[in-house]
């Protein structure tokens, strides 16, 4: 017998998650979720009206786990440090779901308020109108190019192994750089990454 209608947005979200967490994004259907939920399928529909409403649920409850409270004493760069690591790091718990974070990062409130959390930083460091506004697209790019290579590598295998063994002849400098890269950890490559782009940002303050 279907449940009654009692259940919260946070319980959506969290069967999706488990959904996607144990067979991956092609695993999220509507008649998993219900499963996951004890339910028929066509009684998750009164709560849902399709798999995007779903999908969206998902990026909201990631989104929910991000701590976006900073240290007064931090200076901007930490802070914006602060604010895309903590992101990285919630979406790192659910790597299947980076696809909807890609997806739905315009929709989703979290995101949002993740974005006005960066642009109030910016703000404080001295950027307004179409500065403000390129640097938080290039932070954003950051953050979400990162997720996707991560993502995607991590689906497609050992490709940077296979860079590395390409021939030295035709490739010496690519096949060089992947074996230097094989040795990175996600967390490195993304704070690494991170810091270049925020000194650029310090130095165009400055000039």
């Amino acid at each position: 017998m279907p449940r009654p209608r009692s259940l919260t947005s946070d319980d959506l979200a969290d069967a999706a998650l488990a959904v996607l967490d144990d067979g991956g994004l092609q695993a999220l259907t509507m008649r998993a979720v219900a499963t996951e939920l004890g339910m028929s399928t066509m009684a998750l529909y009164r709560y849902v009206a399709d798999r995007t409403v779903l999908e969206v649920l998902v990026v909201e409850r990631i989104f929910a786990d991000i701590d976006l409270t900073l240290p007064p004493a931090a200076d901007w760069l930490e802070r914006v440090r602060l604010l895309l690591d903590r992101t990285r790091r919630a979406a790192a718990e659910h790597p299947a779901a980076v696809p909807l974070i890609l997806r739905h990062r315009q929709s989703a409130r979290g995101s949002l308020a993740l974005m006005e959390a960066t642009l109030a930083t910016l703000t404080d460091a001295g950027l307004t109108g179409t500065d403000r506004a390129l640097a938080q697209r290039t932070l954003m790019g950051h953050l979400l190019g990162f997720l996707q290579n991560n993502h995607y590598a991590a689906l497609a295998g050992p490709g940077t192994a296979a860079l590395a063994r390409l021939p030295d002849d035709a490739f010496p400098l690519l096949a060089r750089t992947a074996a230097d890269a094989a040795g990175l950890s996600p967390e490195r490559e993304f704070l690494a990454g991170l810091d270049i782009v925020l000194a650029g940002l310090r130095r165009y303050l400055v000039e």
